[in-house]
């Protein structure tokens, strides 16, 4: 059950803080692409287009005032997160082979496979360069931070794609995939603030906890969308992640239950899916608690996000727009 009060006013202070962050960061983001060459922008601004929350940029933003410093500071890395986020999108929808994304075409449909990876790359490479212009020391450690959580991520992209041909995986291989997949780099966007900031140790060490758990319940509530979510918000088939066979959260948890409704989600998952095949697999993960289980994991990721910010004195405005951001991104059509 879930144990958390998403308020309206929490969620007003995490739209509007959301909404601060884009128009902040939109004409530095609008700048670094126009870095780019002109065959490479059009599918750039057309990927761009669809919109998107922003949490990453806002994270960096917020994180960097947070520590003592202004929005300006944060600025830079929000850009570069940003990059780097997109760029692993992109990348993504083509190995799903997503043809939609945010209500509009993906880049590879639109533009073709090889000019989707190009633009990715030069995303990645971007990020870096935006990042690397001025190498302050600061910004130095602020780039080491990015490729070490961009590595992370695409290690966790590998496994999670390695996983689709498994027949199960165990829950903490799912978490582990999950961590290194979607947490690595939201710990990496509320870390690059501080970082920016020159904020002590003790500080970055606990933002960056808050983002890690932060980022586990916010796939947790995600891996929810991906089987429950409606595609009219999702952008995406009914059971998307069914259709995929991919091995989320809730679907190693019911594969690791014992009994005959584990054997034929089994069997289900072991072949492609119509769409009663899906309705079927959808109720045998609800019935055998894997989707209250997982609303409880992101529960508790969320308490132990929410506890790493009482570990060090943080500005108390910028605080509490963190908290309101990590509620709202995972309270999201549960």
């Amino acid at each position: 059950m879930n144990t958390h009060t998403f308020t309206p006013t929490a969620n007003a202070i995490a739209s509007a803080t959301l909404a601060r962050a884009a128009h902040t960061v939109a004409p530095a983001l609008e700048a670094a692409v126009g870095r780019l060459s002109p065959a490479l922008q059009g599918p750039v601004l057309h990927h761009l287009a669809g919109g998107g929350k922003g949490v990453r940029a806002a994270l960096a933003l917020v994180s960097a005032t947070a520590a003592g410093a202004t929005e300006e500071t944060g600025v830079v890395g929000a850009v570069a997160i940003e990059l780097v986020h997109n760029f692993s999108l992109i990348h993504d929808d083509i190995m799903d082979g997503d043809t939609e994304r945010r209500h509009r075409s993906t880049v590879w449909s639109e533009f073709g496979v090889g000019p989707a990876i190009i633009v990715g790359d030069a995303l990645a490479a971007l990020a870096l360069q935006v990042l690397l212009d001025e190498p302050t020391a600061e910004r130095v450690e602020a780039a080491r931070c990015l490729v070490q959580a961009t590595q992370v991520m695409i290690a966790g992209q590998a496994d999670d794609m390695a996983f689709e041909s498994r027949d199960a995986i165990t829950v903490q291989e799912c978490l582990d995939m999950e961590f290194a997949k979607t947490s690595a780099l939201l710990s990496c966007a509320v870390s690059l603030g501080p970082i920016l900031a020159g904020a002590p140790d003790g500080t970055i060490a606990a933002l960056a906890e808050f983002g890690s758990h932060f980022g586990t319940a916010f796939q947790a509530v995600d891996d929810m969308l991906g089987i429950w979510g409606e595609p009219s918000r999702t952008g995406k088939p009914v059971g998307n992640d069914l259709l995929q066979h991919k091995k989320t959260l809730p679907v190693s948890i019911a594969l690791a239950r014992a009994g005959d409704d584990a054997l034929e989600l089994r069997a289900l998952l072991g072949g492609d899916l119509s769409p009663a095949d899906v309705a079927r697999a959808r109720v045998l993960i609800e019935e055998c608690g894997a989707r209250a289980e997982t609303i409880a994991l992101a529960d508790a990721h969320l308490d132990m996000a929410l506890a790493a910010l009482e570990r060090v004195e943080l500005v108390a405005g910028p605080k509490s727009e963190l908290v309101a951001i990590a509620q709202f991104a995972t309270e999201r059509d549960r």
